[in-house]
């Protein structure tokens, strides 16, 4: 499929304004629709995008693994590929913790303990709980994108990520969010038909 004049003309501009030049050409396809989403430039900078961890999210996608979000503005964020949100029916815990986005990440944990893409875009609680229960031994991801957003845990959540010997899509900082990490999945998932 032939991209649309609008979204050439915003590339176009991107590789005027963001220097790319020294990401691999998985991670390049990563940030550059990651910043067009979000039309953010500063997360050209920012984001980290190995180039072993897009190889392993394309295998995955490849395979048909189960993809679980976080939140239902990630489900919205990505087209053409089945996912899982379990946050509906999750329960904070007393006095908020553990939050609900964090319940809802054991509860998917258990129901996909091995090999599934997880992408994480909103509660930086979720990425921690996720980050626990692969240090136990409880999952096994083929690949975690981690771009949660805010002010409080996001940054922390995410250098703990990138700490671990897992395949992580991460940035540095307290930017991310829904859109932000939507768009790392949907250009793996190009990448995975394109390449395939």
């Amino acid at each position: 499929m032939s991209p649309h004049p609008i979204e050439e003309e915003s590339y176009r501009i991107l590789a005027t304004r963001v220097d790319l030049r020294g990401l691999g050409p998985g991670g390049r396809a990563v940030v550059e629709r990651v910043v067009h989403a979000s039309a953010d430039t500063e997360l050209g900078q920012s984001m980290v995008v190995p180039e072993e961890a897009v190889d392993a999210g394309i295998a995955a996608l490849r395979a048909g693994a189960p993809v679980v979000v976080d939140v239902e503005m990630v489900r919205a964020g990505i087209t053409g590929y089945p996912t899982e949100c379990l946050l509906a029916g999750a329960v904070a815990g007393p006095g908020g913790y553990p939050t609900r986005s964090a319940m809802g990440v054991r509860a998917a944990a258990a129901r996909h303990p091995d090999g599934a893409v997880w992408v994480i875009g909103c509660a930086p609680t979720a990425l921690a709980e996720l980050l626990d229960h692969a240090a136990g031994g409880h999952v096994r991801p083929a690949l975690v994108i981690g771009l949660p957003v805010g002010f409080v845990g996001a940054a922390a959540a995410k250098a703990a990520a990138r700490a671990t010997d897992l395949a992580v899509i991460t940035n540095v900082g307290d930017k991310g969010g829904s859109a932000v990490a939507a768009a790392a999945f949907n250009a793996l998932l190009r990448l995975s038909q394109v390449l395939g």
